[in-house]
């Protein structure tokens, strides 16, 4: 990552959102939009840009869950771990994407930067179940077996 071009992004979206504290969360998410997370090198930079301290940004990109701190791969998989997801076999489904993916207990992106895996509470599709988004695309009624041909299909993609 380009630090210079990072600043510069910011500058833009301070100067199109404002340095007023209210404008912290959409120049957050400007951020993460561009990057897929936000690189550690902008707090100091929103903090003297903001007139707000570096733990008080921290703590709003902490404090939500849609900001990441962690580079995230190409393709992020959701994987539902609610209850309706839950019952219908969910956890089989992500032990398989994370074995066919290499990921070591812990690790959420691979090696290649290619896919980042997540579990969340819900994804608003349980008559769908189990389920799971990648890049926010919902792919219903799982199955072990087709998350498999689900990451063989995502790899000929890239």
């Amino acid at each position: 990552m380009n630090v210079q071009e990072l600043y510069q992004r910011t500058d833009a979206l301070l100067e199109k959102l404002g340095c007023e504290e209210r404008s912290l969360i959409a120049v957050l998410q400007g951020i993460q939009e561009h990057y897929s997370y936000l690189p550690k090198e902008v707090f100091p930079y929103l903090s003297e840009k903001m007139k707000l301290s570096e733990a008080s940004i921290y703590g709003v990109a902490t404090f939500y869950e849609n900001f990441s701190l962690e580079a995230k791969g190409k393709y992020v998989i959701k994987v539902c771990d609610g209850t309706a997801c839950h019952v219908r076999k969910s956890i089989p489904i992500l032990n398989r994407l994370r074995q066919e993916l290499g990921l070591a207990p812990g690790e959420k992106t691979t090696r290649d930067q290619l896919f980042t895996v997540e579990t969340v509470s819900c994804l608003g599709a349980c008559g769908l179940a189990p389920a799971l988004t990648v890049n926010g695309q919902v792919h219903p009624a799982m199955t072990p077996e087709k998350t498999v041909e689900l990451i063989e299909d995502l790899r000929r993609e890239a």
